[in-house]
């Protein structure tokens, strides 16, 4: 890429206009210096609407990915946010047409789907990423800061991570399908948040242990699973996902041998997002009040430890530094083909009542 091309802002298709694609990836791309929303596609007359109120009336929609593709010389990535049964395919489109791409999260429903994508991608020299935009959430990097200034001691035992929430009556739609095309259920999607950030700070998992359960009357997918893994280096991560948790455990609790970290709550950033508010540079964004600090230490004495600010932003600023300049990606496809492999291997272990400890790495 010669200069000029590095100062032009990449032209970014965007596919569906969804919650992911409406509230996370439109206004993030919309915010990242070095990209631009140039397309948006979604077959739902009111969503196209949706995308002009929000991005003005000169936005290009498209009602079918048939005509991205077929113009797929006018940009330059495209962003994959449309159901997850339409992830791989979609996908491979998108690369077979010579475009980069990233993936909202899961990238597949298989490992096996997923790492053809990551081969193809490699064939192509085009990038391919998943969006585990978690990692860049505010307790998760204070946590990650933690870790790396030894603050817990020089070993961690075990680390405890929820996304637990109160829903007792089914919303409907396909994130509940009990159809296996949909890759639906909790387990593979806030399980993919909470796998990805495991393994991205211990590293892999030797050994995988899970329950998973469909707890509420006319549920057909899970709403109720929890995963156990031994990662390589010998920390236990015990992981939770429920959406009939009546009260909400901690999101953390990192157990070390000199001290414990506890934090409650959640990221403020989806909220703020939802609601409207977008990041600006030069201005803090994902903040979080002293009220809802974590506390680090053990029985006898503990003391707040300020939460690092939220960073969503950074996840497209990672990806334009790695179109514009060739630096990684910030989540590659062999990272998001890991945590589908455990995913996978987390099924298995519930269906079968048993340890899963192969094909994990």
């Amino acid at each position: 890429m010669d200069k000029e091309e590095a100062a032009s802002p990449l032209r970014v298709g965007l596919i569906g206009y969804g919650l992911a694609g409406s509230v996370f990836h439109a206004p993030l791309i919309t915010a990242t210096e070095g990209l631009t929303l140039d397309t948006v596609v979604t077959s739902h007359p009111e969503r196209r609407a949706q995308v002009h109120a929000e991005h003005g009336a000169d936005m290009r929609t498209l009602a079918t990915t048939d005509e991205l593709f077929a113009g797929a010389d006018a940009l330059d990535l495209v962003v994959i946010a449309s159901p997850n049964r339409t992830h791989v395919e979609l996908a491979r489109r998108a690369l077979e047409s010579g475009l980069p791409v990233v993936v909202d999260k899961p990238l597949a429903g298989t490992a096996a789907e997923a790492q053809q994508l990551a081969s193809l991608a490699a064939e192509r020299g085009l990038l391919l990423s998943a969006f585990h935009n978690r990692r860049w959430d505010n307790d998760f990097r204070t946590v990650r800061a933690l870790l790396a200034d030894g603050a817990l001691g020089s070993e961690i035992r075990r680390f405890e991570s929820r996304y637990e929430r109160w829903r007792p009556e089914l919303k409907g739609g396909w994130r509940e399908s009990g159809d296996p095309a949909e890759v639906g259920g909790l387990l593979y999607d806030l399980g993919s948040h909470l796998v990805d950030q495991a393994l991205a700070l211990f590293g892999p998992a030797t050994s995988v242990y899970a329950e998973s359960d469909v707890r509420r009357s006319g549920a057909q997918a899970d709403d109720d699973s929890f995963i156990a893994l031994t990662h390589a280096n010998g920390v236990h991560s015990h992981l939770w996902m429920s959406a009939v948790a009546a009260q909400l455990g901690p999101r953390f609790r990192v157990l070390g041998s000199e001290a414990a970290y506890v934090k409650d709550g959640i990221d403020p950033q989806e909220a703020a997002l939802r609601a409207g508010a977008r990041p600006s540079p030069g201005e803090r964004w994902g903040v979080e009040p002293e009220s809802a600090w974590g506390t680090l230490g053990d029985l006898e004495a503990r003391r707040p430890v300020p939460t690092l600010d939220g960073e969503y932003p950074a996840y497209y600023a990672g990806i334009a530094s790695a179109l514009h300049e060739g630096t990684p990606p910030p989540v590659t496809a062999l990272e998001a083909v890991a945590t589908i492999r455990v995913l996978e291997a987390a099924r298995t272990s519930a269906a079968e009542s048993r340890v899963v400890t192969t094909d994990l790495g």
